[in-house]
C-alpha cells in the first residue's frame, strides 16, 4: 500500500448545497478557540491492528498507513495543543526507554527530573527525557551536530562517521517508498553505531524524525518507542522483544507505528476537549501576564507555578494565585498529585 499523506482519502469533507436565500450576517468568530471537528471525529475501528503482526504483514502497513493518515490530519492543522501532545508523547517515549534500560524512574518521576530538579544533570533518566524532548521540540531536519547531541544524552561514544549516517538517511528521504518503510530503514541503520538497549532507542529517535521528514511534518512526533514494547509484537517463547535488526522488523516497526498513531490520535482528541475549555476561560483570568502562562500551558506536558514565574517575572505568590484559579475554573489540572511542588497542565 503507497501512502500519500497529502491525500488523506478517507478525510473528505461533506460538501453542502449552495443557499438558495440570502443569509443572515453571523456573528464575529472568537479567533481565540480552536474551531476544529476533532472533538466529534472517533478513531475508526477498522484501522485498529489486530494481534499477530507478524502473521499479516500487509496488515500492518495497511494500518499504519490509515492510522498515520488521521493523525496527519490533526497534525497539519497546527492545532493550539501540539506543542502540548508532542510533549506528552515525548514523556511517553522516555518512559518506555527507561524500561527498556531497566531504570526505575517511571513517568512522575520523569516529570519532577525535568520540571523541578535545580541540577543542570538530571541523570541517565532525565537525559532520556530530554532526549524525546528535543525531538519534539526542533524543526525536522538532518545535522550531525544534532545525532550527536542524541548520542551524547544516551551517553554513547560519538562516531567517528557520524556525517556518513546522516548522508546515507539524506539518500534514504530523496528515493521513493512506503514512509514506515523508510523510517524502519533508518532505524536499521542507526542501530548499526550501537547495538543494544541504548541503540534501539537511538534507532527509534532516528525512525521518528526520518517519518516526519518524509509526511512533510514540521515538527517531529515521538511514536515508535511509544509501543515498542506492546505485548503483541513480541515474538517467540520467550517474548523477544522487536529490534531493527530483526529479519521482519519493517513489519513489526509497521505494527507499533499503528498501534502509537491510534493513541496519540486518542491524546489529540482528549487535548483538543481540554484545549478549548482551557481557551474559553482566559478572558476570565486578571492576573498580570496571565495570557503568557496560557500560552505556556499549550505547549509543555505540564508547568511548575515557580517556573511559570521566573519565565514571566511574576511573584511566586501571584504565579500560584493563577495556577489554582486555573485548577479551580477546571482549564487545567494538577498531574502530580501533590499538596506541594505541584505540576500542572492540560
Amino acid at each position: 500500500m503507497r501512502f500519500d499523506p497529502s491525500e488523506p482519502f478517507f478525510l473528505a469533507a461533506a460538501s453542502r448545497a449552495a443557499p438558495t436565500t440570502r443569509p443572515r450576517r453571523r456573528p464575529a468568530v472568537d479567533r481565540t478557540m480552536p474551531q476544529s471537528p476533532l472533538n466529534y471525529r472517533p478513531f475508526p475501528s477498522w484501522v485498529r491492528l489486530e494481534p499477530k503482526p507478524l502473521e499479516e504483514g500487509p496488515a500492518a502497513f495497511f494500518a499504519a498507513g490509515a492510522s498515520l493518515a488521521l493523525l496527519d490530519g490533526i497534525l497539519r492543522q497546527n492545532p493550539p495543543f501540539a506543542g502540548a501532545l508532542r510533549n506528552r508523547l515525548a514523556l511517553k517515549a522516555a518512559a518506555t526507554s527507561a524500561r527498556l534500560l531497566r531504570l526505575r524512574q517511571d513517568e512522575a518521576a520523569l516529570r519532577d527530573a525535568e520540571h523541578l530538579a535545580a541540577s543542570e544533570d538530571p541523570g541517565l533518566a532525565g537525559r532520556l527525557h530530554r532526549l524525546w524532548r528535543s525531538l519534539a521540540g526542533q524543526h525536522a531536519r538532518l545535522d550531525a551536530e544534532r545525532f550527536g547531541e542524541a548520542l551524547r544524552l544516551l551517553d554513547l561514544p560519538k562516531p567517528g562517521d557520524v556525517a556518513s549516517l546522516v548522508g546515507e538517511l539524506r539518500d534514504l528521504t530523496a528515493g521513493a517508498g512506503h514512509p514506515v518503510t523508510l523510517a524502519a530503514q533508518a532505524a536499521t541503520r542507526a542501530y548499526r553505531f550501537s547495538p543494544g538497549p541504548e541503540g534501539e532507542i537511538f534507532a527509534a529517535w532516528t525512525a521518528d524524525l526520518l517519518l516526519a521528514m518524509r509526511l512533510g511534518w514540521e515538527w517531529p512526533t515521538p511514536l515508535l518507542m511509544t509501543k515498542i514494547l506492546d505485548l503483541s509484537l513480541r515474538s517467540g517463547r520467550t517474548g523477544v522483544r522487536p529490534r531493527p535488526n530483526d529479519s521482519g522488523w519493517p513489519q513489526l516497526a509497521a505494527a507499533a507505528y499503528a498501534l502509537a498513531a491510534g493513541d496519540a490520535h486518542a491524546l489529540a482528541v482528549e487535548l483538543s476537549r481540554r484545549a478549548e475549555k482551557h481557551l474559553a476561560v482566559a478572558p476570565k483570568l486578571r492576573a498580570k501576564r496571565a495570557s503568557r502562562v496560557v500560552e505556556l500551558l499549550l505547549t509543555e506536558d505540564c508547568v511548575a507555578a515557580s517556573r511559570a514565574a521566573s519565565f514571566f517575572g511574576l511573584s511566586d505568590r501571584a504565579s500560584r494565585r493563577l495556577f489554582d484559579r486555573l485548577v479551580e475554573l477546571e482549564a487545567v489540572r494538577e498531574v502530580s498529585g501533590r499538596t506541594a511542588f505541584r505540576l500542572n497542565g492540560l
